[in-house]
């Protein structure tokens, strides 16, 4: 075996995973096919190039992307703590100038005395290693191969098609009802039944919402059975009748009667925190898919966690493929990290590769890897991808519908969450000082 940390890919998720596991006594070798290989969406040869917005997302505290990012900052995170000094003006969001951002990175990184940067592409996941690979949702298509024969091919995915996650305090259960098709099995969808006139002024609405154009880097696969409602909507009025929104099997109780059309939510965790909006994947912007789908009967008041959305991407099936320590369960001197675990957003991005190179770095010195509880930003995420429902996985952000519930029931959202991140702080600590982190 190498006595050193191989990390394949220079992205966000990779620097972060060098950074901590260098900062842990480690000796890093990391691997950026950048500039002898390009991509379609990167235009520098720097590390932890931001190629889309340059924004982090929300640094409020009390919100729970802010609640991870101040976890980072506990852990010493490179990425977080660039991102603060480079910090540019954007309300209560954390955004950067993307120029500076990944000079700083690179040269952090570069200067490191335990980290050695090759600029060459790793067509084949190394042997009798230790290996973090964080190749991000652009990665080669030879190591895209490699990672298939790995994992075995059904386990890969080349984009993702999300579906809206809302939050289960935020819904109108006066207008809805709780059902299985057919009344098999127990009752675990909420059910949001339209009639006639409101579906058709929500079809019209639909057809005419705004759709993010894909980028140049991204075309698409569009698959017959996972086509973004407006695509379907575009067929004729009464497609979606047939598709997401058909009614058959479900009686409304208030009226005896099958609804007109009816949208079924599933619950998204085990603690019926949140649910998803079956079949809604989408390409509608953000702000058109949080007024349309609040037309629609019980999502009035909807807070959603996630909206939907198809673009590019390669993930793991990481519930079947992943220990909780982001090791492959088959070969454990193998992490995984980035968005190729099913994390989406910069910073779950940056965190994921943090705990990786963390526990790469305490496997290397004889040790034993750390999980942090549920409870916390980070436990909460990496609780979810390795132990959401294999069938319905699909790329998440930090979001409150992850963590376990509180001991007591609180309905005042911003209490509740008051008390959630106060739950996760004490626990974050806690965690840090019985690992030795701290």
């Amino acid at each position: 075996m190498r006595t050193d940390l191989v990390i394949i890919g220079g992205g966000l998720a990779g620097s972060e995973a060098a950074w901590q596991a260098a900062n842990s006594g480690a000796r890093v070798t990391m691997y950026e096919m950048r500039p002898k290989e390009e991509t379609a969406a990167h235009k520098t040869d720097h590390l932890a190039e931001i190629v889309c917005s340059n924004s982090l997302g929300s640094d409020d505290p009390l919100s729970a992307p802010g609640m991870l990012k101040e976890e980072m900052r506990r852990l010493n995170s490179l990425i977080i703590r660039i991102a603060d000094e480079v910090r540019i003006p954007a309300g209560t969001a954390l955004a950067v100038d993307r120029d500076q951002f990944a000079r700083k990175v690179t040269q952090a990184l570069t200067e490191h005395p335990k980290v050695k940067i090759l600029r060459e592409e790793i067509q084949d996941i190394p042997e009798e290693t230790l290996c973090i690979i964080a190749t991000g949702p652009l990665t080669s298509p030879r190591l895209s191969e490699a990672i298939i024969q790995l994992t075995q091919s059904k386990n890969l995915f080349f984009f993702d098609a999300i579906s809206p996650i809302v939050d289960a305090d935020s819904l109108n259960t006066d207008r809805t009802f709780r059902a299985s098709r057919y009344e098999k099995g127990t009752a675990d969808y909420v059910n949001c039944p339209m009639d006639e006139m409101t579906y058709n002024s929500f079809y019209d609405a639909l057809i005419q919402a705004d759709r993010v154009q894909p980028k140049s880097f991204e075309n698409v696969p569009y698959f017959e059975g996972c086509l973004p409602i407006e695509v379907m909507a575009d067929r004729g009025r009464q497609t979606l009748l047939f598709g997401p929104l058909k009614p058959v099997g479900l009686i409304d109780p208030k009226t005896g009667q099958r609804p007109y059309a009816v949208l079924q939510l599933r619950p998204e965790n085990l603690h019926g925190s949140c649910y998803n909006l079956v079949g809604f994947q989408t390409k509608l912007t953000y702000p058109e898919q949080r007024r349309i789908f609040r037309m629609i009967p019980g999502l009035e008041n909807a807070e959603f966690l996630r909206c939907g959305s198809i673009h590019r991407n390669t993930f793991i099936n990481a519930p079947i493929l992943l220990q909780d320590t982001l090791q492959f369960k088959k070969q454990p001197r193998i992490f995984f990290a980035g968005q190729l675990v099913g994390v989406e957003g910069y910073v779950e991005a940056a965190a994921s590769g943090g705990l990786a190179g963390i526990n790469a770095a305490r496997i290397l010195a004889g040790l034993y890897p750390v999980i942090p509880p549920p409870s916390t930003a980070h436990g909460a995420l990496l609780h979810y991808i390795t132990t959401c429902e294999p069938k319905y996985f699909q790329p998440i952000n930090s979001n409150f519908g992850l963590y376990p519930p509180l001991d007591m029931p609180v309905r005042d959202k911003q209490k509740k969450r008051q008390l959630i991140q106060e739950r996760a702080n004490t626990h974050f600590n806690t965690w840090m000082t019985q690992s030795g982190l701290s």
